[in-house]
């Protein structure tokens, strides 16, 4: 008489492969927001120093030329000035900001109260001015935390 043995396989089956996936599903929307806001802060960190670097070329511009640059293109191509010393950045490229937008500049303004001969900003993840959190604008004078 022969004996017929059972090959034992180890199978998962559909209720193991579901809770499996409920635990996965559950760990990841508890660890998740918190990730995602320190990706948005890390985001704004990064705007307030490219704009400290922007702002120190700018002076840069200004202490070689004699006025401060009409647009931030001249810290990397020369407007036609014979003083101009540049490019002011390595690499002659102008960053964006954080969000893939240029950054923007003005001569002359005043923000937040404070007269400034220049200012570099960006308006955050929403692109409009004003907002909170991770729509906050960044201006040179708020770099200085």
């Amino acid at each position: 008489m022969q004996k017929h043995k059972r090959c034992k396989k180890s199978h998962f089956t559909l209720i193991e492969l579901m809770i499996v996936l409920v635990i996965i599903t559950l760990l990841g929307a508890l660890v998740a927001p918190p990730l995602i806001g320190e990706l948005e802060e890390a985001k704004h960190q990064t705007a307030k120093t490219q704009i400290k670097l922007l702002s120190s070329r700018v002076k840069d511009y200004y202490l070689d030329v004699g006025e401060y640059p009409p647009n931030l293109r001249a810290l990397v191509k020369n407007p036609g000035n014979e003083k101009w010393d540049g490019p002011y950045l390595d690499p002659p490229e102008l960053p964006d900001d954080p969000w893939d937008e240029p950054y923007k500049y003005e001569k002359d303004v005043t923000v937040e109260g404070t007269k400034l001969d220049f200012d570099i900003y960006t308006y955050g993840a929403d692109q409009s001015p004003g907002g909170e959190d991770e729509n906050r604008d960044i201006h040179r004078i708020s770099t200085k935390d």
